[in-house]
């Protein structure tokens, strides 16, 4: 870490009031939420630098009716890029440190894993819609019984899905001693090919 620029505060220590310990869970996914905030107020801030100066008041671009809002959270196919592999970074975050220490269960055969999750379009897309519903039905304002729809409407059938035998992990060994990993071939990719 560099040092501090004399005559700058030194920023203020995040602190989790001792109610939100037992759901710190919670407490992550408003940090992240504050954080992601604060880089669209400083996109702002850098566009509105980037215009000439002098050339008088500067009014905000309107944005285009069809176009999301910046803070709101986009499906990682629609994205790409620097933003993709934000998302990207941030979805292999919540997979490896909640998602797969809570649900991920042993891996066979019957029900394949891949460690190299990422490089499978369809397990990328599943977790993150997976993702996506997680962040919005465990907050405080999904009520009690957020958490118990995320599980009956989108974990159940999305794991069903990735660790189906002809899943998209269908190619992956799953012995450590042997490990393997092949991402299958889509329709489009096979009509090329011929």
């Amino acid at each position: 870490m560099s040092d501090p620029i004399p005559g700058t505060p030194e920023p203020e220590p995040i602190r989790i009031p001792d109610e939100d310990l037992d759901d710190l869970v919670s407490a992550l996914h408003r940090t992240m939420a504050e954080v992601r905030q604060h880089g669209v107020i400083l996109d702002r801030l850098g566009s509105e630098a980037d215009h000439e100066p002098g050339s008088g008041p500067t009014e905000p671009d309107p944005e285009p009716a069809d176009e999301p809002d910046a803070a709101a959270p986009l499906f990682i196919l629609a994205v790409g890029g620097a933003r993709y592999a934000a998302e990207l970074a941030e979805l292999s975050f919540w997979v490896t440190h909640i998602l797969l220490p809570v649900y991920g269960r042993e891996i066979s055969s019957t029900r394949p894993w891949c460690a190299k999750w990422h490089e499978h379009p369809e397990a990328v897309a599943r977790l993150h819609a997976l993702w996506l519903a997680w962040q919005q039905l465990t907050t405080a304002d999904a009520g009690h019984a957020g958490p118990a729809t995320w599980h009956r409407d989108h974990l159940d059938h999305a794991l069903l899905q990735l660790r189906a035998p002809d899943g998209p992990f269908a190619a992956c060994t799953t012995s450590p001693s042997r490990p393997a990993h092949r991402v299958l071939s889509t329709p489009d990719q096979l009509g090329r090919a011929a």
